[in-house]
């Protein structure tokens, strides 16, 4: 099926425009763009140069795709911003490109980004995670797959949000949030496992009392975190999961929260 683009719309020569694509009135399209087949790019939509847009993508009215980083050390080089298939970028959201540091910024597949948040610069975004309204990650933040962020929420550079984690409104992220955890509170601490998320997306009863156990012993013990580690094996046998919630604790480079 042919492309539907209105003709009050303005699209660079230098764009490369799939089949079956739609584009609104108004919208701004730069050179340098790829959009896949069958995305849609609403009304007064800008895209900027260098994006790399997935199939089945829709971009609401009013967002900023692409534009330079906020970062006062860019000196132009050519990067991009790249986003992954069937992700939804709701109203007035901003995502910038990347910089010399990583050359991009990735918004993985099947992401909800909601009205007013922000991506910037060199950050990564898992697949299947939600950005709620007005959540914002300052530059080379990374989220794994699965997480979920509340509204308001501000997170700071070089954070790292672990798989399967929930961040509750509102709350300020200044350091590491470890995977299968919910989080809240000021300053941000470790709540609960997330056992509503985990059960919905098909954990196994064991995998999940395996989580719960290691999160008691890491964050309800009153033992410091490296003592705790140690401690992980009282559990008996456990599964990937647990070593990944070890492991990303062993290898975080600004802290994790407790």
């Amino acid at each position: 099926m042919k492309e539907k683009i209105h003709p009050t719309a303005i699209i660079d020569h230098g764009a490369e425009i799939g089949s079956d694509v739609q584009i609104g009135p108004y919208a701004v399209i730069e050179d340098n763009v790829v959009i896949g087949k069958g995305s849609v790019i609403n009304a007064g939509a800008f895209i900027g140069y260098g994006c790399r847009i997935g199939q089945d993508v829709k971009i609401f009215p009013n967002t900023v795709i692409g534009t330079v980083p906020q970062d006062l050390k860019f000196g132009g080089e050519d990067t991009t911003l790249e986003i992954g298939d069937r992700t939804v970028i709701r109203e007035f959201a901003t995502l910038n490109r990347g910089t010399a540091a990583r050359g991009k910024t990735v918004i993985g597949s099947d992401c909800l980004l909601m009205s007013y948040s922000h991506v910037a610069h060199d950050c990564i975004l898992g697949n299947n995670s939600i950005l709620a309204n007005s959540a914002t990650l300052a530059g080379h933040v990374t989220v794994e797959d699965w997480v979920i962020i509340g509204g308001l929420v501000p997170i700071h550079q070089f954070v790292k949000i672990g798989c399967h984690a929930m961040i509750g409104g509102g709350w300020r992220v200044p350091k590491d949030v470890p995977p299968y955890v919910i989080a809240a509170g000021d300053p941000l601490k470790p709540i609960d496992i997330n056992k509503i998320g985990l059960s919905r997306r098909g954990f196994s009863e064991e995998t999940i009392s395996q989580l719960k156990k290691a999160y008691k012993i890491l964050f309800r013990s009153k033992k410091n975190l490296t003592e705790s580690l140690k401690d992980i094996e009282n559990i008996g046998e456990y599964g990937p999961e647990v070593t990944h919630l070890k492991h990303f604790i062993q290898t975080s480079e600004r802290g994790v929260i407790v």
